[in-house]
């Protein structure tokens, strides 16, 4: 699925860059080589990035 369309950046893309880099979404699309255009797109994006951030913590703080 497309999280943003403009740049045509998947989910798994951004999830993938998430967990590679820390920064907010539009440091995420830098990432990717992108940036934001209409910024539609950006809520949506920092949710997922917040996410898969919380999920690659969460087995580190059941250990």
């Amino acid at each position: 699925m497309y999280t943003c369309i403009c740049n045509a950046i998947r989910e798994d893309d951004l999830r993938q860059a998430a967990r590679q880099h820390c920064g907010d979404a539009e440091s995420v699309y830098a990432k990717l080589g992108k940036r934001p255009n209409c910024g539609h797109c950006l809520e949506e994006a920092e949710e997922l990035i917040a996410e898969e951030r919380e999920g690659m913590a969460a087995p580190l703080a059941a250990a």
